[in-house]
């Protein structure tokens, strides 16, 4: 009964000074929509940067020659469809293998020539590089085999070519071969540029390359383990692998994606850190500004105090009242200010990629609201404190 006397008594003294009130808890709600928006964009962040980079190919591990431009590159050196082979079956955590070998070729677009990247891949090429096939297929056992002159093109090169019509099934003169279309993909993740697939390329069955090359050989050599786990263990036995089937003087470059992951992630968290700082900061500041505003308010209610012990209220009826008011300060504000946080990734949904989403984490909630509470309990502390060990006989005389 006391305790809730105590509470209407505060509530009452919030709300006869409304704007006061609201001016204090201002601080508050910018702090906890920070800190509800600074979760939310980090784990999102986050998320999206590993969902991009695993995008590109996962489990991935990698092989290339070190080749010095001073120095004649002996053929012994080059990986072939032989270490293809040798990969797969030599490393149980490989599930699947591919290869690739790229040279720069032109097509005739409307009298005009225009270079293209030309690619030529092996079998698993799109399930390690997560190609997505927009129309038509990819390349089949058959295909390989019997050396097709089949192709897949970028739908950059598909509109560059054949513009308002479906690319599959028409033909396309690449050099000095003419290819019949069976299919048009797209990078899951854009690389731009920075792999074998340009924006305006077409990629081919590997055995053709001897066409134009007079080789067989790779460029890159790709290998996907079966488990993240498994990667730098795929990693070092790709190398020796190669290294065993080449002359000593052969030099491998075999890399994965966990370096650029953990870089990734070294820099999520920073960031994180920088803005959970920063939020931390903002509540900080309200904090500050409960405090001297319940100071004020104590200094303004000594008489109040003083007769509220003279008919016999305790030190702790005093103290808890207000603590509520610090409370109903920092709480309301915490709830505004989650709101508030909740509803702008909801409103922004519309102007963002289709790929990304950007849900607000429950832990986020909990966090701004409990931190806020406990922001505005702490720097009310101080002002409670001083309003319950006033004396009676000294705050009745207080004019």
């Amino acid at each position: 009964m006391i305790r809730n006397e105590t509470f209407l008594v505060a509530f009452d003294a919030l709300r006869a000074n409304k704007l006061r009130a609201f001016l204090t808890m201002l601080g508050v709600v910018i702090g906890s929509a920070c800190l509800v928006l600074v979760v939310t964009v980090a784990l999102t962040g986050r998320r999206y940067v590993i969902a991009q980079i695993q995008g590109v190919g996962s489990n991935l591990v990698y092989a290339e020659l070190v080749r010095n431009p001073q120095q004649a590159m002996a053929l012994s050196f080059e990986m072939t469809p032989e270490d293809l082979a040798a990969v797969k079956a030599g490393i149980p955590q490989v599930q699947e293998v591919a290869g690739t070998r790229d040279i720069p070729m032109t097509i005739v677009v409307r009298g005009v020539e225009r270079p293209v990247g030309l690619v030529g891949v092996t079998e698993g090429f799109q399930t390690i590089r997560h190609l997505v096939v927009l129309r038509g297929r990819f390349f089949d056992a058959d295909d390989m085999q019997s050396h097709s002159k089949v192709c897949l093109v970028t739908k950059d090169l598909a509109d560059r070519v054949f513009p308002y019509e479906d690319p599959v099934g028409k033909d396309i003169r690449i050099g000095e071969l003419r290819f019949t279309v069976i299919g048009m993909f797209r990078e899951r993740v854009a690389t731009f540029g920075l792999s074998e697939i340009q924006r305006e390329s077409a990629i081919i069955p590997f055995s053709l390359m001897k066409y134009y090359t007079g080789q067989e050989i790779f460029q890159v050599l790709y290998a996907q383990a079966r488990q993240p786990e498994d990667v730098l263990s795929v990693t070092r036995q790709m190398e020796q692998v190669l290294k065993s089937r080449h002359p000593p003087g052969a030099v491998y470059n075999v890399q994965n994606l966990a370096s650029i992951l953990d870089a990734a992630r070294s820099i999520s968290r920073a960031l994180t850190v920088v803005l959970l700082v920063i939020a931390f900061i903002a509540l900080l500041i309200s904090g500050v500004g409960i405090m001297n505003i319940m100071l004020v308010t104590v200094t303004e209610r000594t008489r109040e105090i003083g007769i509220r012990k003279a008919i016999g209220a305790q030190h702790s009826e005093i103290m808890y009242q207000f603590l509520i008011e610090a409370f109903l300060i920092s709480g309301t504000g915490a709830i505004a200010g989650i709101l508030i946080g909740v509803s702008i990734p909801v409103l922004a949904r519309p102007l963002l990629p289709g790929d990304l989403s950007v849900p607000v984490p429950w832990l986020s909630v909990v966090v701004a609201f409990g931190v806020s509470c406990l922001t505005g309990i702490l720097f009310g502390y101080l002002p409670a404190n001083k309003a319950a060990k006033l004396q009676p006989t000294e705050s009745l005389r207080y004019e």
